[in-house]
């Protein structure tokens, strides 16, 4: 597997690079957001994930993510100053897979990767055709939402609902457990793996993505928070967030 790491820093770029070739992967740098664009588009499929910092000369971090977003699916990680939530909240909502803060360690860094890592060959897996073990799944239905993981869909009666990766498979998680009280530490589990270093505020984020994109749009109001516990989808159109 090969990483596209994007670092201005010389020195966060060589041990990013030392590090993860000691963990056996190949790995190339890009230096600046324009660099990084240019060497992903030559050859968008020599890559298995990319590593972006926000903070980069010429062209951004957010905008090298919009322009890789328009031809690939490939798994992101961004890379961002502690304390940088909205370039967090902004980079989730763009299409990162997840993120990290400086300074980490590089074992938060193997585990983020390996866990994004697993969520894609997942939801590529879901994608191929006559595996018997993923037909139950298949395709989900709760009142209007229909989702379907072979064609990575989601419909609201006809009219298609576009998410991230992260979102459906949240999504997917929901349905799967629908009336049921989720626990965010269940979400996190479920969703981006048991060995994730991600917080409970990113369920949030996440759940507002939902909101968003299917309650807010089509009227309905199926995500439910409980206050203390977590959240539930169910059906019932008069209640409240």
């Amino acid at each position: 597997m090969k990483v596209l790491i994007v670092e201005d820093e010389p020195n966060i770029a060589s041990f990013e690079k030392l590090e993860l070739e000691h963990e056996g992967f190949e790995t190339e740098i890009a230096q600046t957001g324009r660099e990084a664009v240019t060497v992903f588009e030559a050859n968008p499929d020599a890559f298995s994930i990319v590593l972006l910092d926000i903070m980069l000369p010429e062209l951004n971090g957010l905008e090298v993510l919009r322009r890789i977003r328009k031809i690939s699916k490939i798994p992101v990680i961004l890379v961002t100053a502690r304390g940088e939530t909205f370039d967090k909240v902004n980079g989730l909502d763009a299409g990162a897979d997840d993120y990290i803060s400086k300074p980490f360690a590089i074992e938060e860094l193997l585990a983020r990767i390996r866990s994004v890592l697993r969520r894609s060959e997942y939801l590529q897996e879901q994608g191929g055709a006559g595996n018997d073990s993923l037909k139950e799944d298949t395709e989900l239905k709760f009142d209007r939402l229909t989702l379907n993981s072979i064609s990575f869909e989601v419909f609201v009666d006809k009219t298609p609902v576009v998410l991230t990766k992260t979102e459906f498979m949240l999504l997917k998680c929901l349905l799967q457990h629908r009336n049921e009280v989720l626990s965010r530490d269940f979400i996190i589990s479920e969703v981006w793996g048991e060995d994730h270093y991600i917080d409970e505020n990113s369920v949030d984020v996440y759940i507002r993505y939902l909101r968003s994109k299917i309650d807010d749009v089509f009227g309905v109001n199926y995500i439910k928070t409980i206050r203390g516990a977590g959240y539930i989808i169910r059906e019932s159109a008069n209640e409240t967030h």
